[in-house]
């Protein structure tokens, strides 16, 4: 009984011709592209609006045309009580999509829709723009590093009938593609390119999950990447090295205008210093002696005024408007013009809409002239207020680094 070995069971030969079953075409079974895979190879071509459904028989045309025409007979008969039944409101920014005997119907709305029942079958696809966010996650980049990336994603639905046959649960299968097209595509790059790059992946992300979600009705309008902290720095590449953001209580997870503050600053300072390998942060404040502020605002925009230059003007080219308070409660207003000519420095408000409106008190305002304090730090501690352009308030850098010489 144990002298005769296995054999292998007959396996089906890939090679030889194959037969349809009763109930399918033997032309369309021999086709190329037959298997595809998706959910809705099998209805009409509605990517197109073409609801034709060659797949129907005579025999099943006719039982669905003597079937719909019995019920609409029936509704019309108790037309005063099924009207309020059959007659749905589709609003605007909805769609119905019906389902008559099981077979797709071209989507229906806005306004006074008419329903047949028992035979209909209808669902509404909102079709305004919705947004959801990934959740952080932890990303191993190409260079060793690990860092927490999530991102926010608005979308929105541009073909109601695909929406609802091709996928089962719209919201979670977009969810599902949208984080593993995340981790995919910045698994490739470095963390130094995710951090000065953050707008551009995040519209090739959104490129990437266009192409998958496609098929579904579906397109994302924005991706917007969301940085968090770094849970395990790069190995320092031929590149040279990573300039990381400062180590500020609460500043993970920051985006807007404060994160692209901080991004503006940390590159000028690695393109200005890349012999150095890390940067360190320090509280400005205390490392900084108070015998070098001047006494008075005044006496400050004295300075201002000997360094003020076309060649200043060319560089900066906008007009900052100064809002200061004082520690007795008053308000002074002053201007620094660099949009025109050589500049101009005065107490007061300028004839014109300025570029951007900077408030702060005046011993922070002389504190960042002369180097004591950082726009960055006392942007994120809220005690600068920046009203206009964040690229244009950044300018001023080149104000500040003449009087620092």
């Amino acid at each position: 009984m144990f002298s005769k070995s296995y054999q292998l069971l007959p396996q089906r030969d890939s090679t030889a011709p194959r037969t349809p079953g009763l109930f399918v075409d033997s032309n369309s079974f021999t086709q190329r592209s037959y298997h595809k895979g998706l959910s809705f190879d099998y209805i009409p071509n509605v990517s197109e609006n073409d609801f034709t459904d060659t797949s129907q028989g005579w025999l099943s045309w006719i039982c669905n045309l003597v079937v719909v025409f019995l019920v609409y007979i029936c509704t019309f008969i108790t037309f005063p009580i099924s009207g309020w039944f059959v007659l749905k409101t589709v609003p605007n920014y909805q769609r119905i999509v019906v389902f008559r005997l099981g077979r797709i119907c071209p989507p229906k709305g806005p306004g006074i829709v008419l329903v047949l029942p028992l035979i209909d079958q209808w669902q509404k696809v909102d079709l305004r723009t919705r947004a959801f966010n990934i959740p952080p996650c932890q990303v191993t980049t190409q260079d060793g590093g690990m860092l927490s990336v999530g991102a926010d994603i608005q979308f929105r639905i541009w073909n109601p009938v695909m929406s609802v046959v091709s996928v089962q649960d719209l919201n979670a299968s977009t969810r599902m593609t949208a984080q593993n097209a995340l981790t995919h595509s910045l698994v490739k790059k470095t963390v130094r390119e995710i951090q000065t790059e953050k707008v551009k992946l995040g519209e090739y992300l959104r490129v990437d999950i266009n192409e998958m979600t496609q098929p579904w009705g579906l397109e994302v309008d924005r991706v917007e990447l969301t940085l968090g902290s770094l849970l395990k720095a790069p190995e320092e590449g031929p590149s040279g090295p990573l300039i990381m953001p400062p180590s500020v209580p609460g500043l993970e997870g920051l985006t807007g205008p404060i994160q692209q503050l901080a991004m503006h600053f940390l590159s000028h300072s690695g393109s200005s210093q890349p012999q150095q390998d890390s940067i360190t942060f320090t509280d400005e404040l205390s490392s900084v002696p108070q015998a070098i502020i001047p006494s008075s605002v005044e006496e400050l925009l004295t300075g201002v005024q000997l360094v003020l230059s076309e060649t200043l003007v060319c560089r900066v080219g906008a007009c900052f408007q100064f809002d200061i308070s004082s520690g007795d409660g008053q308000h002074h207003s002053y201007y620094v013009d660099l949009s025109q000519g050589s500049g101009a420095v005065g107490v007061g408000s300028l004839c014109r809409e300025p570029d951007v409106t900077l408030s702060m008190s005046d011993s922070d305002l002389l504190a960042m002239f002369q180097g004591g304090l950082r726009p960055f730090a006392a942007y994120t501690s809220g005690r600068l207020k920046i009203q206009g352009d964040i690229k244009t308030a950044m300018k001023l850098e080149e104000l500040i680094k003449l009087l620092k010489r």
